[in-house]
C-alpha cells in the first residue's frame, strides 16, 4: 500500500466518514498525513480539581457520583464528579442512552477540558472524556503533547487522531512514503526526512516549542513547506514547459511600425511602457508562444501596450482577442482601442453576453479576417469561432481562472499554429513571493512608471457619523468645477441589493445638494444606458456619479478630483486601492474619502491604515498579502495555485525564494522525484496541465 491509496483503506472509515473527510481535503491516505494540527495540547500532568482554573485547559481525573438530564433553555445531561476533594460538573449537550450508560455512578473518569464558572461550581463543558478502569489507571499518563485538527461536523478529535495514528503505523512501511527531495538538496530546509518530519508534527517530543510547532516555524513544519512549495513550482514549470512546446506564430515588427499608433494617442508613451512593449514584441517573433503577465499600477498604461501587441498580430495577418471581466469594462475598452485602431484601417468588434448573436460578424471572424474582437466570458461560447486566432489578451487576470484563460488561447485552430500568443494584464501589483508561487508559468513584466501629469491622491478616514461634513465637501467640489465619484459597497455581493444601495444613495445625494446634477451607474442597467451615463460624466455634464464598484478599472475623467467610498471598511485592500485609482488623473489635487461604519475591526483599520499611508500599488499589495493570505489576493481560484496544506507565503518567503532557485534543476536532472513532488503535493493542477 502506498501513500496515494484512497482514505477508506483504514480502519473504520466508511462512506459517511470519507464524505466528511473529504471537506477536510482528506481523500487519500497521505492527505491524512498532510493535515497538519494548528495547535497542541500539554496533558503532561494531572490537575487536582480545586487547582482547575477558569479558562485554563486541564487534565483531571474524577469518579462519577450522579448523572441527570436538565430542562433548561436547551435540554443538557448534568454530571456531577469527584476527585476525592473537590467536585466538578460536567455538561452536556448532545448525548444519548449509550453515553448516559457509560457514565454510571462509580465510573472513573480520565477528562481533559476548559473549566469555566457554572451554576453550581467549577464545571467542563463537552471535555474530552476517556473511561479508566480504576483511579489508579486515570492517573497512568504518558506524559505527551496532543495534537488538535481542523475539523468539519461529524469527524470528532478522536477520530481524526485515531487516523493519523494508522497512518503513521503505515510510515513503517518500505515505499508507502517514497523520500520526493534529490539527495543532492542541502539546507537547513532540508535538515530532516520526510518521515521525521511527518512524525514530529503529529507526535511531537514534550519538550518540543509548541508555539513554533503551531506556527509553522519548527524545523519540521519548514522540511514540508519546502517540499510544497518545490512542488508547486515544478507544476507551473512544467506546464509552462508544456505550453511552450506548441507552435505559435511568429509574428515580426509589423512593416509601417507602431509610430501610427502612437501619433494617434495624442500623448507619448513612457519609457516603462516602450520597454515593456519591446518584450512583449520579441515574444511574439518567437516560434514557442508567448506567456507574459504585465503588471502595472493603477493608471500605468496597460491598454496602450495591449493595443500595441494586438496591433502587431493584426499586421501580421493575424486575429487577436481581448477579454475583460465585465460588460462596462469590456464596453469601455471597444471604445480606447476602436478610437486608436480603427483610423490605421484595422476593425475592432465587441461580443459580450448581452448582445444580440450577429451571425455576420460571427461568419466573419470565423473567415480568419485580421481584427481584433473585444469581449466578455462571451468569447468562450460555442458559437465563436476564431479562423486565425493569434493572440489573445487577458485584462484583470485575477478574475479568470487559469482554466478559462487556456480555453481562450485554445481557440487558435488555423494557419498552422497549434496555439496563440497569450499576455495577460492586471491593475493589482503581485508580490514576488506570490507571483513566483502563482504564475511560474508566466514571464513577468512591470510597468513602473506612471504617466506624466498625474496629482498624488489625498486619502482620509472618516467615520459615517461625519457624513453631513462629506456632502457638504462635495457641494464646494462641484462648485469649484470639479466632478465626484460616490461608491456605494454592500456586504453581500448581489446586483439587486447593490442597485438598490447606490439608487437610494444618489437620490438622498440629489436632495442634499441643491443645483448638483447627480447620476448613477450599476450592474442592472442596461448597457446603453450605463454607457449613455459614463460618457455624459465625462463630458462634464454630471457632476456627481453614483457608482457600484463596477467602477473600479478602467473609467478614466481627468476632472474627477474627489471620490467617496461609503463602507469602505468592507472591501479589501487592492479593490479599495483600485476605486481610489479612478481619481488623480488630472491636473487638480484630488481626494479620496473612506467613510467607515464603527467600530472597525482589527483588519479594517489596518487596512484603512495601510491606504491612508502610501499610494504605492506594491507595498498595498504586500500589506494585503500579510492580511488576507495568497487566497483571498488573487481573488479568482486559480488552477494550481489552490491554498497550501503546509506553506505559508508570508511566513515562508524564504523558502520559496530557495524553492524557485531549484526548480529548473530538479525538473533537468531528477524528473522521477519531480514527477512524485507534483503528483503528492498538487495532483489536481498537475491532472489539469495534461488535458
Amino acid at each position: 500500500m502506498t501513500a496515494a491509496a484512497g482514505v477508506r483503506r483504514l480502519a473504520g472509515v466508511g462512506p459517511k466518514l470519507a464524505e466528511r473527510l473529504a471537506d477536510l481535503g482528506i481523500v487519500s491516505i497521505g492527505d491524512v498525513l498532510l493535515h497538519q494540527p494548528n495547535r497542541y495540547e500539554d496533558r503532561s500532568r494531572i490537575t487536582p480539581v480545586a487547582e482547575l482554573w477558569q479558562g485554563s485547559p486541564a487534565l483531571a481525573v474524577v469518579r462519577v457520583e450522579g448523572a441527570e438530564i436538565r430542562q433548561g433553555r436547551r435540554r443538557s445531561l448534568l454530571v456531577t464528579t469527584s476527585d476525592g476533594a473537590a467536585r466538578l460538573w460536567l455538561r452536556l449537550f448532545h448525548f444519548g442512552p449509550d453515553q448516559q450508560a457509560r457514565l454510571a455512578p462509580g465510573t472513573w473518569l480520565r477528562l481533559y477540558g476548559e473549566p469555566r464558572s457554572g451554576a453550581y461550581g467549577m464545571e467542563m463543558v463537552h471535555p474530552e472524556i476517556q473511561v479508566v478502569d480504576s483511579e489508579a489507571a486515570g492517573y497512568d499518563i504518558v506524559a505527551r503533547l496532543v495534537p488538535v485538527y481542523p475539523t468539519v461536523s461529524g469527524v470528532s478529535q478522536n477520530r481524526l487522531r485515531d487516523l493519523v495514528g494508522q497512518a503513521l503505523s503505515l510510515l513503517e512501511q518500505p515505499g508507502f512514503w517514497l523520500e520526493s527531495l534529490p539527495a543532492d538538496l542541502t539546507g537547513p530546509a532540508v535538515s530532516m526526512s520526510a518521515n521525521q518530519a511527518l512524525r514530529r508534527i503529529h507526535d511531537p517530543p514534550i519538550d518540543s516549542d509548541v508555539a513554533a510547532l503551531a506556527e509553522g516555524r519548527d524545523p519540521a513544519c519548514q522540511r514540508l513547506a519546502f517540499e510544497e512549495l518545490l512542488g508547486h513550482q515544478l507544476s507551473l514549470r512544467s506546464r509552462r514547459r508544456q505550453i511552450r512546446a506548441d507552435r505559435a506564430p511568429a509574428m515580426g515588427q509589423p512593416g509601417r511600425g507602431l509610430a501610427p499608433l502612437f501619433d494617434g494617442l495624442g500623448f507619448s508613451p513612457t519609457g516603462a511602457q516602450r520597454r515593456v512593449i519591446g518584450e512583449i514584441l520579441a515574444d511574439m517573433a518567437g516560434r514557442s508562444p508567448m506567456l507574459r503577465l504585465v503588471q502595472g499600477d493603477v493608471g500605468s498604461g496597460k491598454t496602450v501596450v495591449a493595443a500595441a501587441a494586438l496591433l502587431t498580430a493584426v499586421d501580421n495577418a493575424w486575429q487577436g482577442a481581448f477579454m475583460a471581466p465585465t460588460e462596462l469594462l469590456a464596453e469601455q475598452h471597444h471604445a480606447a482601442l476602436s478610437r486608436w485602431l480603427e483610423p490605421l484601417g484595422m476593425p475592432v468588434w465587441l461580443i459580450t453576453g448581452k448582445r444580440k448573436k450577429d451571425d455576420t460578424l460571427l461568419a466573419e471572424i470565423a473567415s480568419g479576417t485580421p481584427g481584433v474582437v473585444v469581449g466578455t466570458h462571451a468569447l468562450f461560447q460555442e458559437a465563436l469561432e476564431f479562423g486565425a486566432l493569434g493572440l489573445a489578451v487577458i485584462d484583470e487576470q485575477h478574475r479568470f481562472g487559469v482554466d478559462q484563460r487556456l480555453a481562450l488561447r485554445n481557440k487558435a485552430k488555423n494557419g498552422g499554429a497549434t496555439t496563440a500568443h497569450q499576455l495577460i494584464m492586471t491593475a493589482t501589483p503581485i508580490p514576488r513571493t506570490l507571483a513566483m508561487s502563482a504564475y511560474a508559468d508566466l514571464d513577468t513584466s512591470v510597468i513602473d512608471e506612471l504617466p506624466p501629469g498625474r496629482t498624488p491622491i489625498t486619502t482620509v478616514a472618516i467615520p459615517n457619523t461625519r457624513r453631513d461634513e462629506v456632502v457638504s465637501r462635495i457641494g464646494d467640489a462641484v462648485a469649484e468645477g470639479r466632478q465626484v465619484y460616490w461608491v456605494c459597497t454592500l456586504i453581500e455581493t448581489s446586483d439587486k441589493l447593490e442597485a438598490q444601495a447606490a439608487e437610494a444613495a444618489a437620490e438622498a445625494l440629489s436632495e442634499a445638494l441643491d443645483g448638483v446634477h447627480v447620476s448613477l451607474v450599476h450592474g442592472r442597467m442596461k448597457a446603453n444606458d450605463k454607457a449613455r451615463a459614463m460618457n455624459a460624466f465625462k463630458a462634464g455634464s454630471i457632476d456627481v456619479l453614483v457608482a457600484t464598484t463596477v467602477i473600479e478599472v478602467g473609467v478614466d475623467v481627468p476632472n474627477a478630483s474627489l471620490m467617496i467610498i461609503e463602507n469602505a471598511e468592507r472591501l479589501g485592500l487592492a479593490q479599495l486601492h483600485q476605486l481610489r485609482g479612478r481619481v488623480g488623473r488630472g491636473s487638480t489635487a484630488s481626494h479620496c474619502v473612506l467613510l467607515y461604519q464603527g467600530p472597525l475591526s482589527d483588519t479594517a483599520r489596518s487596512r484603512l491604515t495601510a491606504l491612508r499611508k502610501t499610494s504605492d500599488g506594491f507595498a498595498i499589495a504586500r500589506a494585503d498579502l500579510e492580511l488576507r493570505g495568497p487566497g483571498e489576493v488573487l481573488g479568482t481560484r486559480q488552477t494550481g495555485a489552490q491554498e497550501f496544506r503546509i506553506a505559508d507565503l508570508v511566513r515562508d518567503a524564504d523558502l520559496a525564494e530557495a524553492a524557485l532557485a531549484v526548480a529548473d534543476d530538479v525538473l533537468a536532472y531528477h524528473p522521477r522525484e519531480a514527477e512524485l513532488l507534483i503528483e503528492r503535493w498538487t495532483s489536481a493542477a498537475a491532472a489539469y496541465a495534461r488535458v
